[in-house]
């Protein structure tokens, strides 16, 4: 356990004297001291308005009696609360994870949801990502920075963004098939910057050209180094619908390959499907016409958005990476299993690659085998990396490979 478990204040909310009793004793016997108990959504309020009673995680049921589970939430956003949450209930999974997602929604941290009855294991595992006070936690994104356009115009004008590549392997031979490209901001104070704090601010204040075209030659010229190197790796790259605004940009494109030398066909497009919303003419012509020129296409983060249907009707994709949020714990939740499954045949249907985004942990690598899925990216594989580190990556994913069994042996002879 990495939590400090003297310190950690719990508070369980259930209305079943019994459950109450079980998982303070399941907390006693993993070393948690500081645990009250409440039979109801009034009592339990009043302990949060106590400073000395405040909890750093509540272990929350969701139907009882009077204030709901649901109903209770709202009160810990009116209240600010900067812990975490555990839910605890009886209700099935879809309602589980309906309710995890509006937790998450209110920004307030949820370590998980356990259904009853509840077993040790479970909750300890959970309990595990207690390495962080959530306080600290909370104020770390509560104080998330975000930069202004004359900012982000200097730090693309000096260099100062650089891409990071994930790997897309294989899944039945676990060989790497090619990369995407990720940009950061390598900032003089501030250090790494995400694109979560940049992009909207860029898209918002007409830099996103300017951001796409600097990713985007990177990308070529780095994409050219590693054919030289001996990799055949395919190179992707994110397109905002701000680009697919302009027809200058499919002929930015094509040039800027022919600049690098890079062939067309180791390049993929990838276009956020809700991106797509709206006027799609002018964005027809430049994706057609990049299909043309042998570039590969890919709709990314499928299933988020409103037209994924209409758009693989209307625009010649011949990739489809299926999102995350639909690949991570699929093997264990119907709901999710049953998007995936739709997706990935859809798929096959019609002829596209599919790439399962979100790959955590082994067992979404063994969905994956076991469905027949075409490529993997994601963390279990790799994090994204710099260019120069993915040499050393692919001797230790080959080692992987085997150690692990992560293919068919015959599967493994071939690479």
């Amino acid at each position: 356990m990495k939590a400090d478990i003297f310190t950690t204040r719990i508070l369980i909310l259930d209305d079943d004297p019994f459950i109450l009793k079980l998982l303070m004793r399941m907390l006693a016997n993993m070393g948690f001291s500081s645990v009250i108990c409440c039979e109801n959504g009034v009592d339990a309020l009043k302990l949060l308005d106590d400073v000395a009673t405040r909890p750093d995680l509540i272990l929350l049921d969701l139907n009882m009696p009077g204030m709901d589970g649901i109903e209770f939430v709202r009160h810990l956003v009116e209240r600010k609360f900067s812990g975490s949450l555990i839910l605890v209930s009886g209700e099935d999974e879809r309602m589980l994870r309906t309710t995890e997602k509006l937790v998450q929604a209110h920004r307030i941290p949820i370590l998980g949801y356990l259904q009853k009855p509840v077993q040790p294991e479970s909750l300890r595992m959970l309990l595990m990502k207690l390495d962080v006070p959530s306080s600290m936690r909370s104020g770390e994104r509560n104080t998330r920075k975000i930069y202004d356009a004359d900012t982000i115009r200097t730090a693309i004008d000096s260099g100062q963004l650089i891409n990071y590549y994930q790997p897309k392997v294989r899944v039945d031979t676990g060989v790497i098939a090619g990369v995407e490209a990720l940009v950061r901001w390598h900032h003089p104070v501030d250090g790494m910057v995400y694109p979560d704090q940049f992009i909207g601010v860029a898209e918002e204040n007409g830099l996103i050209g300017r951001l796409t075209h600097t990713v985007l030659s990177r990308a070529f010229i780095q994409a050219k180094v590693w054919q030289q190197s001996g990799y055949e790796l395919k190179v992707a790259v994110n397109v905002s619908m701000d680009n697919l605004t302009s027809l200058d940009f499919q002929d930015a494109v094509v040039r800027l390959a022919a600049e690098a030398e890079i062939l067309p066909g180791k390049i993929v497009l990838e276009i956020t499907e809700s991106q797509l919303m709206g006027d799609v003419r002018v964005s027809l012509e430049i994706l057609t016409r990049l299909r043309l020129k042998r570039f590969h296409l890919s709709i990314d983060d499928f299933g988020t958005g409103h037209s994924s249907l209409t758009q693989l009707r209307d625009i010649p994709f011949d990739e489809l990476k299926i999102d995350q949020g639909f690949v991570h714990r699929a093997s264990g939740d119907e709901t999710l299993r049953a998007i995936y499954d739709a997706s990935l045949a859809l798929a096959k249907q019609l002829n596209m690659e599919a790439v399962a985004e979100g790959v955590e942990d082994r067992e979404d690598w063994e969905l994956l085998r076991q469905t027949g899925c075409d490529l993997a990216q994601g963390n279990f594989i790799s994090r994204p990396m710099p260019a120069e580190a993915l040499g050393e990556w692919m001797e230790k994913w080959h080692v992987r490979i085997e150690a692990e069994s992560l293919v068919s042996p015959k599967a493994g002879k071939a690479l």
